[in-house]
């Protein structure tokens, strides 16, 4: 029951978030929207494991993705808020980020959702679990990808040179 509840109460915090990107399937929000859900039904289907055998190998590598997807996710906030001088909204940037983490990747707010996925899949993996944590990655893919067509578009050439130069999420890999 309590975690019906939990699930209604995210549930309208996300969608108040993602709200003028529901209406724009073409938007990078309306996938990171489904990255967000995804992210939330795995945290209720796992929420009883998070504190089991807590130095057992996987709990370890677990905390480690969570902490990881934390730092990744502020420095990546941070940046963007100094470096990028956004107009409204924090992403909103009217200057093309390369400092810090976007060096090495060009999303690393994504990368973040990514590695938070992967900490709360190793609390207590299973096939359904690994079932959304590949849906996770497919809208995660997806919103980025999105994300690229509106940079380009946003930053031109020197977008285009930056894609060039970096990977999407994780450095020297993809």
């Amino acid at each position: 029951m309590y975690r019906m509840l939990i699930f209604l109460l995210m549930n309208l915090w996300i969608i108040h978030i993602s709200w003028h990107s529901l209406a724009r399937p073409r938007s990078h929000g309306f996938y990171r929207f489904f990255a967000f859900e995804t992210i939330l039904i795995l945290v209720l289907a796992n929420v009883e494991g998070w504190f089991l055998d807590p130095f057992s190998v996987l709990q370890i590598l677990s905390w480690l993705c969570l902490a990881g997807s934390a730092v990744l996710a502020l420095h990546g906030y941070f940046l963007l808020k100094t470096k990028g001088k956004p107009t409204e909204r924090f992403e909103d940037t009217t200057i093309l980020v390369q400092a810090g983490a976007y060096r090495f990747i060009r999303h690393p707010m994504y990368a973040s959702l990514l590695l938070l996925g992967t900490g709360v899949f190793l609390k207590g993996p299973s096939l359904v679990e690994a079932a959304l944590l590949i849906g996770l990655l497919a809208f995660v893919t997806m919103a980025g990808r999105v994300e690229e067509e509106e940079n380009l578009e946003r930053f031109g050439k020197s977008y285009a040179e930056y894609m060039r130069s970096t990977k999407m999420f994780i450095p020297l890999v993809y």
